[in-house]
């Protein structure tokens, strides 16, 4: 075989060799391309079925709240949350429970009664994934009183007391958190106009909150 002929031979078989080499390694970056493409395809899946189940949650937890005895609370659209529907007014300076007349103290342990039962139904249908933020508030009339704010607080700790300790009921629990404060004069949905003659300002509220728990 000619000098020439050999180089040919050579030149082909290293070609060969090259081209061989090249088409496995696009053969397996192929492969590598499908995989890393089939795992996204299954990440992206996966993330819109957990997005997917957020919302419902989140929508089970908006709506959880309206089963709440509508005898006792009304939603308040404006504030985003359910508020006791009971009037109850304190005379001026005052917070002990007893100055309350008999008959609303009554309709307000019925309304715990109400807050009992969907706290309990909630529970054994949400278990962990929707808690409730109960807050008991004080209010008082802007009527310059120094001590407003310790004032309205001793007003909604009263009624916590009430129920928790006259009537042997006590709204906290595992899914509910209970939060009594006194906003004083400061307070959101007051009475207008906000003035010492407004009688209607010396009471407390009640908010329930839903709140997201463990979302699963």
């Amino acid at each position: 075989m000619s000098v020439k002929n050999k180089k040919d031979a050579l030149f082909w078989t290293s070609y060969s060799d090259l081209m061989t080499s090249l088409f496995f390694v696009i053969f397996v970056l192929f492969i590598v391309a499908v995989i890393a493409m089939g795992k996204a395809i299954q990440k992206e899946k996966s993330t819109r079925i957990a997005t997917e189940k957020e919302i419902e949650k989140i929508r089970a937890i908006e709506n959880s709240i309206q089963n709440i005895d509508t005898i006792w609370f009304d939603y308040n659209d404006r504030y985003k949350k359910h508020v006791l529907k009971i009037d109850v007014s304190f005379p001026k300076g005052e917070s002990d429970i007893t100055y309350i007349p008999l008959q609303t103290r009554e309709n307000l342990y019925q309304a715990g009664l109400a807050i009992d039962r969907f706290l309990n139904k909630a529970q054994k249908q949400y278990r962990d994934s929707v808690n409730y933020l109960l807050i008991i508030e004080g209010q008082a009339s802007n009527d310059n009183y120094e001590k407003n704010f310790e004032l309205s607080y001793e007003r909604a700790l009263s009624l916590y007391n009430y129920l928790r300790n006259n009537r042997n009921l006590d709204l906290k629990r595992d899914n509910c958190e209970v939060l009594i404060c006194g906003s004083g004069t400061q307070g959101t949905m007051r009475s207008y106009p906000d003035d010492a003659n407004n009688k209607n300002n010396q009471r407390f509220l009640i908010h329930i909150l839903p709140k997201p728990g463990i979302i699963k």
